[in-house]
């Protein structure tokens, strides 16, 4: 992917029909294109924003309703008034985008962070799921005694002089040889852009035990997972949550595999959720 296409499709996301959600007196920016039977909806990673999808959207929206998110505290969304970012605040967010565009059921893609988010969603708001996309994202249980999975970074290190760099270097440990430096660039600077509060906040609601119930969810699911992607957990787990989850590798890619690799991302998307009745 060139980085004039990364370009155009960047330009193009800000040019579309933009919604007025709002949350507890938030603006929840989102934006659609596109129509169709089906409605897909797109949620970013820790500290991104959703031009994580403009390689993505072109070609989907070809075929499908395409909505982009901005969680709170992420892209021109607002945060909250106390700084708390929650994943239940994160799904109520996609939910208020979902009523804002008035469609009824919904295919949620979430990446990294945006897994623990939908699968959030599908507790709160099971009727309006039609199926879930795990884009290399982890599905955890929660571990006996109620206590959170460690971070793999101290959140507490994103704070002070240092906070940016500390940043950074966690950031970059998601790339490969392969992916490409036009892509690398985009990402850092992506990245980078929220404030360090919402890194710490993202980073600690991700890792919450409350994140990550036990329970059995029966809707479709399928992941889409990075090479030798550490995030798929313990199959048991996986399955037992998700008994219906089917899940493929991307060779050659790092963890932002839709921007990486874009055109085989949407022909695996696009071929999941053409299995999926009306």
């Amino acid at each position: 992917m060139t980085k004039s296409l990364l370009l155009a499709g960047a330009l193009s996301l800000v040019a579309l029909p933009l919604g007025a959600a709002t949350l507890d007196g938030m603006k929840i920016h989102s934006t659609a294109k596109g129509k169709g039977a089906r409605t897909l909806v797109l949620v970013h990673g820790w500290t991104c924003d959703e031009t994580s999808w403009a390689a993505n959207v072109p070609e989907l929206s070809k075929h499908y309703r395409v909505i982009t998110v901005d969680l709170p505290g992420h892209g021109r969304s607002g945060s909250p008034m106390d700084g708390n970012l929650t994943m239940d605040l994160f799904a109520r967010a996609i939910e208020a985008v979902r009523a804002e565009q008035r469609v009824d059921k919904v295919i949620l893609v979430g990446h990294s962070m945006g897994t623990p988010a939908i699968r959030q969603y599908a507790r709160l708001y099971p009727r309006h799921v039609a199926a879930l996309v795990a884009v290399d994202g982890v599905v955890m249980a929660a571990p006996p005694g109620g206590r959170g999975v460690t971070p793999p970074i101290n959140p507490a290190q994103f704070e002070g002089p240092d906070g940016l760099k500390a940043r950074e270097g966690f950031i970059r440990g998601m790339f490969t040889p392969r992916t490409p430096p036009d892509v690398q660039q985009r990402v850092l600077k992506m990245m980078l852009a929220p404030p360090a509060a919402t890194a710490i906040g993202a980073m600690r609601a991700t890792f919450d035990p409350s994140t990550f119930p036990d329970e059995v969810m029966t809707m479709p699911v399928y992941g889409i997972y990075a090479e030798k992607s550490v995030l798929r957990g313990n199959p048991a787990t996986v399955k037992k949550i998700f008994p219906k989850m089917e899940s493929v590798e991307m060779p050659g890619t790092g963890h932002f595999v839709m921007m990486e690799q874009p055109q085989e991302f949407n022909r695996l998307l696009a071929g999941f959720v053409d299995t999926l009745g009306n």
